[in-house]
């Protein structure tokens, strides 16, 4: 019997997947055996590129900023992943950003910028992934929500809500594609050793509460998060449509 979590012969594209949480899943998917394409903004993606062709698989990237992209630029990447690996099966919805600020000062720029590279950008690379997936009867979507999808986190209007929002689309997804041969789910990691948490894991205060909320004591690492990225991208998710896989540590249970 094939093993389900088996990957090979796959082609992923990964948002954001030259650092953090985005790296660790390119990582793992390779591992699995998938040849991987990934997108980069301003860390370069060399080193990654590097230890997923020590694997055995192809290593493509590309440099885009989404904020602001369009229909045409989210096309031009999907095209770039098909195209340098020979298909695409896969693509993780990773790319993102956080704006901290208090709600009464935060600016309207600021907030638009939020949701436009954690909101719009995943609709519309979704969309574009979506047309050539439902096209050849298959393909998975793995969106990266947060536990923010469910709570309101503090000073983090834009983040919280573009994050409630990938779950919605996750959903309304699902009810279109899952009948096309295309799983459409989503993870929401916990607090996890990245850019965007280093100013919290810098406040001392700040850190020591978040710490003493998490059953596990301490923050993830982005390896931590990558084993539900592998798993919803293999066979051994067949069955799961609409689905959010939370990796947080025990923070939700709290």
């Amino acid at each position: 019997m094939r093993n389900p979590f088996d990957l090979s012969g796959r082609c992923a594209l990964v948002t954001g997947g030259a650092t953090g949480i985005g790296e660790g899943i390119a990582l793992a998917l390779a591992a699995a055996g998938a040849d991987i394409a990934l997108t980069y903004r301003s860390h370069q993606p060399e080193d990654t590129l590097r230890r997923i062709e020590d694997m055995g698989r192809k290593a493509k990237a590309v440099r885009a900023d989404f904020a602001g992209m369009s229909e045409s630029g989210a096309k031009e990447v999907v095209t770039f992943a098909a195209d340098a690996l020979g298909g695409l099966d896969i693509l993780v919805n990773n790319a993102g950003i956080i704006h901290r600020e208090d709600s009464t000062d935060m600016a309207l720029a600021d907030w638009r910028r939020v949701m436009s590279v954690n909101l719009d950008s995943v609709w519309l690379l979704s969309q574009a992934a979506g047309q050539r997936m439902v096209a050849q009867g298959s393909g998975k979507i793995v969106i990266v929500s947060s536990v923010l999808g469910t709570q309101g986190g503090l000073r983090v209007p834009a983040y919280a809500s573009s994050k409630h929002a990938v779950l919605g689309l996750t959903k309304a997804l699902c009810n279109e594609w899952a009948s096309r041969g295309v799983n459409v789910n989503a993870i929401a990691p916990g607090y996890t050793a990245t850019d965007n948490t280093q100013a919290l894991r810098d406040d001392p205060d700040r850190s020591k509460a978040l710490l003493d909320r998490i059953p596990a004591g301490r923050f993830a690492e982005p390896a931590e998060i990558a084993g539900a990225a592998v798993f919803l991208a293999s066979d051994a998710a067949a069955y799961c449509h609409g689905s959010c896989v939370t990796v947080d540590g025990g923070w939700l249970a709290r």
